[in-house]
């Protein structure tokens, strides 16, 4: 018995109270399945899922369009045993610098793609404002953009009042402090390093909320110097040393990067503060409505966290309390890069989005001209059928071509 008969029968029935009952008995099923859909929906996805992303080159697409992959974790042996918080201290592997900077783990084209991202030259959609939030010594913003492909993109720019740059380069890089402000990180460990280049391959764990599975990372990252300037990408790679397990679930398509630089204080204008600009996105595996809806609701409660964590690191360091560690040591380490070559990557990348512009340009007036003769042939064709169809002289059908003629003359116009 479909539903619309059932809702029929109850409303045949004796008295009001059956009648409820009977709708109740109906409907509860169906918000049974409801709720076990959302719920699967949220905590599963097929492995064919991860495969296609794997084979339609989500893994290379950090390197290129968004230089993109996982977020944060530890090596294989720490995964299974760490589902509580350490950093391992154990001496990582290290992999030596190519003399071609477009081979490596973390590359020139990763430092052009932040750069296009930094000045707004990278052809994407448009950014919305989504937040305008500021403290006493912090302001925030930040937008987000729907791409046609992919998940939800995010930017921010921090403001942080008394601070430098070089400070929040080694805030942000140190995994060993940010074990005591980041309550999310459960574990982290270096894989691999480049003394020469400061290039490091690092695994982050990551505790999620609710019911969803903590998420894996390999990180590949890597900084750039120019000036004040400060240049930090981090992306997802692959590390065939370090399995796949089916819990922590790895995060694949992650994408996190700043331009960390000088700027001037709301208080007097001089270059006392230090501005971030952050471009994030990552596909975590669950769909991406239900977590552009978590990420506007706690966006705000975790950006007020890093400060205090900030400012904690500042004093920690001013008073050398602590020596620095193996994370911020290598954050130190940077590839300098004058800003002329940055210029010339701005350059180049306007030209080839110029003659992509051209190329677009062109196509689009072909199928034009072709959509002109398209409608053109229509209106000639019915205006022949009509007329031979209709036997009401030569008058009937001298009218008819001739407004077939006019409506031709508009498609020219």
């Amino acid at each position: 018995m479909g539903p619309a008969s059932a809702v029929l029968e109850i409303l045949r029935g004796p008295s009001f109270g059956a009648m409820a009952l009977e709708l109740v008995k109906l409907m509860v099923p169906i918000w049974v399945a409801l709720l076990l859909g959302v719920l699967v929906g949220w905590v599963w996805r097929p492995k064919w899922a991860n495969l296609a992303v794997a084979a339609s080159g989500g893994l290379n697409e950090t390197s290129r369009t968004n230089s993109g992959g996982g977020s944060f974790s530890a090596s294989a042996g720490s995964v299974q045993a760490s589902i509580h918080k350490k950093v391992c201290s154990e001496a990582p592997a290290t992999f030596s610098s190519s003399s071609n900077d477009k081979s490596g783990l973390v590359n020139s084209d990763d430092l052009e793609h932040l750069c296009r991202l930094v000045e707004l030259k990278d052809g994407g959609p448009d950014w919305i404002q989504m937040m305008d939030r500021s403290t006493a010594t912090m302001s925030y913003q930040a937008w987000r953009r729907d791409p046609e492909t992919g998940p939800p993109q995010y930017k921010s720019r921090t403001l942080f009042e008394d601070a430098t740059p070089e400070l929040v380069r080694d805030f942000f890089w140190d995994d060993d402090f940010r074990m005591k402000w980041d309550d999310m990180l459960l574990s982290a460990s270096i894989l691999e390093e480049c003394s020469t280049t400061g290039t490091m391959m690092v695994q982050w764990v990551r505790k999620f909320p609710f019911f969803c599975s903590d998420r894996e990372y390999i990180i590949g990252r890597r900084i750039w110097e120019s000036g004040q300037a400060y240049y930090c990408v981090t992306k997802g790679v692959t590390c065939s040393t370090v399995p796949r397990l089916s819990k922590p679930r790895r995060v694949d398509l992650y994408y996190s990067s700043w331009c960390i630089r000088a700027a001037e204080s709301k208080r007097d204008g001089q270059l006392t503060a230090c501005e971030v600009i952050l471009f994030h996105h990552e596909d975590m595996g669950i769909p991406w409505e239900i977590a552009k809806l978590g990420v506007r609701q706690g966006m705000w409660g975790a950006v007020k966290k890093i400060e205090p964590g900030l400012r904690s690191y500042q004093k920690a360091r001013a008073s050398g309390e602590a020596p620095i560690s193996r994370c911020a040591f290598m954050a130190q380490i940077n590839t300098k890069v004058s800003e002329d070559y940055l210029n010339s990557l701005d350059s180049s990348s306007s030209s080839s989005k110029k003659s992509d512009t051209e190329n677009k340009t062109l196509n689009s007036c072909e199928k034009n001209q072709l959509g002109k003769k398209v409608p053109k042939l229509l209106v000639y064709g019915g205006a022949v059928l009509l007329a031979c169809s209709l036997d009401r002289g030569l008058l009937t059908k001298a009218l008819i071509f001739g407004a077939a003629r006019r409506a031709g003359q508009i498609g020219k116009r």
